[in-house]
């Protein structure tokens, strides 16, 4: 990415930047009963936007994120998709279009329950297609990540 001005961020980081600000304002002005309600309807929103193959996958990741962690709420998370428990996001979809990348990412946060004793896990990735494998590791991480 190439830097802009002489505060050293991007054009797309300063976007992204604005994009979770905006986010931020509308979380402190809803309401807490349609809240999560209104976060899933930008959500979904967003990914209607994506480009075609960003959107069937970013379309596919929701639905095994929702069947297999159905306590996490859909929410914008720096523009982009991503699942939270009690305000923490979990789990977050990265569109490459979005990122300028030739795939998109699926990852997850500290906040997911991932952690083993091998100092070695999963945090994020690379996602060019969702095989029915691929489809059943993401369930599979999910459902550890909120175990």
């Amino acid at each position: 990415m190439s830097k802009a001005g002489t505060d050293g961020f991007s054009e797309g980081e300063r976007a992204a930047m604005k994009e979770r600000a905006a986010e931020l304002r509308k979380e402190t002005t809803r309401s807490r009963g349609g809240k999560a309600a209104a976060e899933e309807l930008d959500m979904l929103s967003k990914i209607a936007q994506m480009e075609p193959s960003d959107r069937a996958l970013a379309e596919r990741v929701h639905a095994i994120v929702t069947t297999n962690a159905p306590d996490l709420s859909p929410k914008l998370w720096y523009g982009q998709p991503a699942y939270a428990r009690k305000g923490k996001v979990v789990c977050f979809f990265r569109s490459g279009h979005a990122d300028k990348e030739p795939y998109s990412t699926f990852g997850f946060t500290a906040a997911a329950n991932l952690a083993d004793d091998s100092g070695l896990w999963p945090t994020s990735f690379a996602v060019a297609q969702l095989s029915e494998q691929a489809a059943e590791t993401i369930a599979a991480l999910v459902k550890k990540a909120v175990s």
